[in-house]
């Protein structure tokens, strides 16, 4: 009797699992075995999260950052299915979906991602606005131009989070809303940018200043209102008038995950090998944001777009060689740097030796993120139109 080809379902279809979908449909299969491999998101688009912040200043179209799964997986073999989980059960290996259907697998790959915990200030779920996705893109966007269209004299945004999504949301702010925006990034630390490199962040620090932008740092938010945000500076209370609060604090584990009967640490990622497995569960690998990993040097890996991105590779050569009953690899990280975008055609990095800023640090970034584009048609799609761009404004003109 034929034996039948393997079912590798993977659940979530950002950096971690849409390239491990990928890759896994890369790889050499013998004849006849090449696995059925489903792929399990609850929105229809994949998010290219380094550059959501070009959304906000038109630099970058939607379709460029968030290219609609149907297109990507056009000339693949992998299925997608646009649901939630409801609930994944380890014991008979089968994921059970939102739409009320089942998925039976033989690998399983969690993928999901972090969520942005909005729920630990008063306020804070009913009035800020997260930035993880195309749909926060688009509701901070249709935020900002009703108060842009409207009579206000200045349009007050406050941030929430000194980290690398803060900074780079307030210089791309800054620049869309000049003149008419006051800015202000909150941060309970004494510094911004403390997991960064010393010269990312002075270029941080100068970009903020050239801007305006106030820094409330040693200081937490207490309660978010509608048109208000509360502030506690040692110990003193401050109340202050805002338009828009953005909240970019944190990363939380989604309750599907944190619920799964496995080893956890004390943040509710899940405990993997360095061949990315969960503890006691061989056939379930974890990448990304939900995933306490150390690599075989001891590296603790950081929940960043770049961590996740090499874990695929890995994770689909460990399911191949598990299916092949050939060894595993353990995950071995590489550090390539840190970018950041500090504004319009504005950006740091540092890594690989480089030490740039500036607007050469803007083309040497965007050319690295199409490098990382999921699929070569998009890499040339977004490419051709980069290209194209300024000759279209050129003839506009």
């Amino acid at each position: 009797m034929t034996q039948q080809p393997a079912h590798i379902c993977i659940l979530g279809g950002g950096f971690g699992g849409l390239y491990t979908a990928l890759a896994l449909d890369r790889l050499p299969w013998p004849p006849l075995q090449h696995p059925r491999i489903t792929l399990v998101d609850q929105r229809d688009r994949f998010t290219f999260a380094p550059l959501l912040y070009e959304l906000l200043t038109g630099e970058l179209q939607a379709w460029e950052v968030a290219p609609p799964y149907a297109e990507l997986l056009s000339e693949t073999r992998i299925q997608f299915r646009q649901t939630a989980i409801n609930q994944v059960d380890l014991a008979n290996q089968r994921v059970d979906l939102a739409d009320g259907s089942s998925l039976d697998y033989d690998r399983l790959v969690l993928a999901l991602g972090g969520e942005t915990p909005v729920d630990q200030v008063p306020g804070a779920q009913e009035h800020a606005i997260p930035f993880r996705t195309v749909h926060d893109a688009y509701r901070l966007d249709e935020r900002l131009r009703l108060l842009e269209t409207s009579e206000v004299d200045k349009i007050r945004v406050a941030i929430v989070g000194g980290g690398t999504s803060g900074v780079e949301l307030a210089c791309k702010l800054a620049d869309r809303l000049g003149k008419r925006g006051r800015l202000r990034l909150v941060e309970r630390g004494d510094d911004l940018l403390k997991r960064s490199p010393e010269f990312n962040r002075e270029s941080a620090r100068t970009a903020l200043s050239d801007r305006g932008v106030w820094l409330d740092l040693e200081t937490q938010v207490t309660q978010v209102t509608g048109d208000s945000l509360s502030l506690d500076y040692r110990g003193q209370i401050d109340t202050i008038p805002v338009d828009i609060v953005l909240w970019t604090v944190g990363t939380q584990v989604a309750e599907v995950v944190r619920s799964l009967p496995v080893p956890h640490n004390d943040q509710g990622q899940l405990t993997i090998s360095p061949t990315l497995q969960v503890l006691e569960h061989p056939h379930v690998f974890a990448l990304g944001d939900l995933a306490a990993c150390e690599d075989a040097a001891g590296q603790r890996i950081p929940a960043t777009a770049q961590a996740a991105f090499q874990q695929a590779d890995y994770a689909a050569w460990n399911i191949w060689a598990d299916l092949s009953d050939r060894p595993l690899l353990p995950f071995r990280y590489q550090n390539l740097g840190e970018m950041m975008t500090l504004g319009i055609d504005n950006a740091t990095l540092m890594g690989l030796g480089l030490k740039l800023d500036g607007q050469l640090a803007h083309i040497f970034r965007r050319l690295a993120y199409l490098y990382r584009m999921p699929t070569f048609d998009h890499q040339l799609k977004v490419g051709l139109n980069w290209i194209a761009r300024p000759l279209r404004e050129l003839l506009s003109t």
